[in-house]
């Protein structure tokens, strides 16, 4: 990570105007650069993400004995075969990436060998006894700290079998790792989800030619299984833009009174896009066109402009479809009229930071009317914001909503940890300079 700095913004910005486009998406950069590592030959991926999140996979992989050649954006990976993969003489470091040290779990729980995934602070805070459990009922061998729950995770992977594994949480990582692991199994391995998380998995497996069910199940679960393939193909693919970096811009656009901003060849698939379908809920002139196909993906363009807003309350099934874009479901509630509930997010409390925790404090600090609830938020609106100090808490999705705030709120704010945003979207300030002119001047903390 950068050294520390603060980003220094006095607003609000006059107008926010322009055509951009956002990095390749986090999620399936991941995915891929993981296939590619245990396919058979030499893949290329385009537009791979180049973000520090998406370094530590490669970095994890390259001690796997993987070669990955990454330039401008195009990632060339020597696939070693799915049981390819060499034992690593050292730790495997996962950095701040949750997404790194849960899903390559899966694919080491098949590996015949013995290695060890740690990371930063925060991502050893978080929990992987969420993984540990299906995984060992796989018959891997799982230790880690504090009876299992928290990294490092020392693994022995081998031969595995087939389960259905009915998880309390509906998690994409979750979900992955146990289905990566499922290429290793004797049999087909079935996931059951309370609620569909992020299918980027499923879809890159099939478009690979690897045999993935989905269903209902007779209790009302989300299921997914895969069947084990005896080998996994090249990839050649291009990574759609990630939605969760276009939303930032789309919730600038939604609460400014002088703003119209389009995002071109962004990711929509709708296990993703439940920040939209809040929008709509709250009134928001948002349009979404679906306008082709990247790497089993619906790919198109968001227009989105200034807008009148109203409350929603925002629990359930669109949860896990919006769970990275909750911050700024909760700033969007601040220009609306009426008070907004936000419900069944505990899963924020456990993500790069307390989520909830940093929110509430941030929205305070603003100004904003806002109550902390064990799984949630109230906000009422709609209220003026005026510019404080607030502080990212190591978060890269904070510092970018905070960022946001800034823009519509009264006088100068200060984020500070502004450096955090290279963990998903290293061009970020350059993007705000393009739609809002150079307003941020980044300092040393």
């Amino acid at each position: 990570m950068a050294a520390s700095q603060v980003a220094v913004i006095r607003g609000p910005v006059r107008k926010l105007y322009g055509r951009v486009r956002v990095p390749g998406d986090k999620s399936i950069s991941h995915r891929l650069a993981m296939l590619a590592a245990v396919a058979d030959g030499e893949s290329e991926i385009e537009g791979f993400l180049e973000a520090a999140d998406c370094l530590s996979t490669l970095a994890c992989l390259n001690r796997l004995g993987v070669r990955t050649r990454l330039e401008g954006g195009r990632l060339r990976v020597s696939g070693r075969g799915r049981r390819g993969l060499e034992e690593p003489a050292d730790v495997l470091d996962a950095g701040n990436s949750g997404t790194t040290m849960r899903l390559l779990a899966g694919i080491l729980a098949g590996q015949p060998f013995f290695s060890v995934l740690t990371g930063d602070d925060s991502l050893r805070r978080r929990p992987m006894d969420r993984i540990v459990r299906p995984l060992t009922a796989m018959g891997a061998q799982i230790m880690g700290r504090v009876g299992d729950r928290f990294a490092p995770l020392a693994v022995r992977g081998g031969d595995l079998r087939a389960i259905c594994y009915r998880s309390p949480v509906a998690s994409a990582q979750v979900k992955s790792a146990v289905l990566l692991a499922g290429l290793y199994a004797d049999g087909p391995t079935t996931v059951v989800e309370p609620a569909p998380s992020r299918d980027h998995t499923e879809r890159l497996l099939r478009g690979l030619g690897v045999h993935v069910e989905t269903r209902v199940d007779a209790e009302g679960g989300f299921a997914a299984q895969v069947t084990p393939p005896t080998r996994i193909p090249p990839i050649r693919a291009r990574v759609p833009g990630d939605f969760s970096s276009a939303a930032f811009w789309v919730a600038a656009a939604v609460v400014h009174p002088d703003a119209e901003v389009t995002v071109e060849g962004v990711g929509l698939n709708p296990t993703r896009t439940g920040f939209l379908e809040v929008l709509d809920l709250m009134g928001a002139d948002v349009r979404a066109e679906v306008m082709g196909e990247a790497a089993g993906e619906p790919v198109g363009t968001v227009v989105a402009r200034s807008s009148k807003l109203r409350a929603a309350e925002v629990r359930g099934s669109l949860i896990p479809r919006l769970i990275d874009e909750l911050p700024l479901v909760a700033l969007v509630a601040c220009f609306a009229e009426g008070t907004t509930v936000i419900g069944d997010a505990a899963e924020l409390r456990v993500k790069e930071s307390d989520r909830l925790a940093g929110v509430a404090d941030g929205l305070t600090r603003l100004g904003v009317a806002v109550r902390e609830e064990p799984d949630g938020l109230v906000i009422t609106g709609p209220a003026g914001l005026a510019g404080a100090e607030l502080d990212a808490r190591g978060d890269h999705r904070l510092a970018m909503s905070w960022a946001v705030a800034a823009l519509v709120a009264s006088g100068e704010t200060r984020v500070v940890g502004a450096e955090t945003v290279a963990v998903s979207y290293p061009g970020f300030w350059e993007t705000l300079a393009e739609l809002a002119g150079p307003v941020a001047r980044l300092r040393p903390a």
